[in-house]
């Protein structure tokens, strides 16, 4: 009989970069020391390096016999190919009156395979989840299952470049988003959708709605959250945006360490977890890593510029559906004195509800508040 142990996990260290009260800090410290060591031990693989804090650790008492060290290797080997299967099948419909749900890829007119989740009844109203950088649809799960559990048909896909969408090396711009999106969507011929945005999602919203949603009659009401419009770069005639300094330390990290830089950002700023007395969630923290580590370094080291420098001021005037803008006031990624404050100024019918201490991540942080909110306001 083999015997198994598990050893608590961790805590994991502290960076610098972590310390500092802000993303535009955290950037002038890898700007400052061109890397930001976590003090962690390698583990080492035949191909990279990955340093990460394992959250649990096991311990066999007993040596395996060559036969279970055959099984354990064919069922890990099932584990790890079971993802990439199941992302290129389209799964029927399920007896019993179970939801169907749906994974497929769309060809857009470049070339460009996206990956999308389509969940629920097709005759429900649909309700699509924008991603932000640089992450997959993955990080709507908690949304998707939620409305999905009240009734509605549930709709993500992957940027391009990111998670299981083609690995491009051209097109990760704001136009080339949302014209993916509307691949995804003309395919699936959506109608009377409210369209969801977090960050750079909530960029590709904004962009799609005002030239491809609404001008089609697609588009029943949006959301921004937490989002990037309508300009993050500071500029002259935006004199509350973050300098260029910030971004290029941001482009600095991933460049020199991106796998690191992936560690640091969900285990600091992103989700608040640098405050004094936050509760630190392991899973979001890992879950976050995995979902940016499945994307292309040269997608995520573009769209870099692609949520910071693009100006959509005017998309937001061209939006007349009702709009909410959803915005922590502790935002730490996209601070929202310049992002929704502004936005909901520009929208002809938008609508802001303010988070007191809510971090940019917030749609994971606090998702027991947030999802209630979403709902009331669709159904509003």
């Amino acid at each position: 009989m083999t015997l198994l142990r598990q050893i608590p996990p961790r805590s994991p260290p502290k960076s610098r970069a972590l310390e500092a009260p802000n993303i535009q800090e955290a950037a002038r410290t890898y700007n400052k020391d061109g890397k930001d060591a976590l003090n962690q031990k390698p583990c080492r693989t035949a191909q990279h390096t990955v340093e990460m804090e394992p959250s649990v650790t096991s311990e066999f008492s007993l040596p395996l016999s060559r036969r279970q060290a055959l099984v354990a290797g064919a069922t890990a080997s099932l584990v790890i190919a079971a993802p990439s299967l199941a992302a290129t099948k389209k799964h029927p419909n399920t007896p019993n009156g179970a939801v169907p749900m749906t994974e497929e890829y769309v060809k857009t007119k470049d070339g460009v395979d996206i990956f999308y989740k389509d969940w629920g009844p097709k005759h429900a109203q649909p309700i699509v989840f924008h991603h932000g950088w640089p992450l997959s649809s993955d990080d709507w799960d908690t949304q998707m299952l939620f409305f999905l559990a009240n009734g509605y048909r549930v709709i993500a896909h992957d940027r391009r470049g990111h998670g299981r969408s083609s690995q491009v090396s051209e097109g990760h711009d704001m136009d080339h988003y949302a014209a993916d999106a509307a691949a995804v969507f003309e395919h699936l011929n959506l109608k009377n959708a409210v369209h969801i945005g977090h960050s750079t999602g909530g960029g590709e919203v904004a962009r799609y709605v005002a030239k491809f949603g609404e001008p089609q009659g697609r588009v029943a009401k949006a959301v921004l959250v937490s989002a990037v419009p309508p300009l993050m770069l500071k500029t002259d005639a935006n004199p509350g945006g973050l300098p260029i300094e910030v971004f290029d330390g941001l482009r600095k990290a991933l460049a020199d360490n991106r796998s690191q830089f992936f560690i640091d950002l969900p285990t600091g700023p992103f989700y608040g977890f640098n405050r004094p007395n936050a509760k630190t969630s392991q899973g979001l923290i890992q879950n976050w890593w995995r979902q940016g580590m499945m994307g292309s370094a040269k997608a995520h080291y573009e769209g870099i510029k692609a949520f910071s420098e693009t100006d959509q001021t005017e998309d937001l005037k061209r939006i007349k559906v009702p709009t909410l803008v959803m915005h922590g006031d502790d935002d730490q990624i996209v601070p929202i004195d310049d992002a929704g404050k502004l936005s909901v100024k520009l929208l002809k019918n938008g609508t802001i509800k303010i988070y007191p201490g809510y971090p940019h991540g917030m749609l994971s942080t606090n998702a027991d508040v947030i999802n209630p909110d979403l709902l009331a306001f669709i159904k509003s």
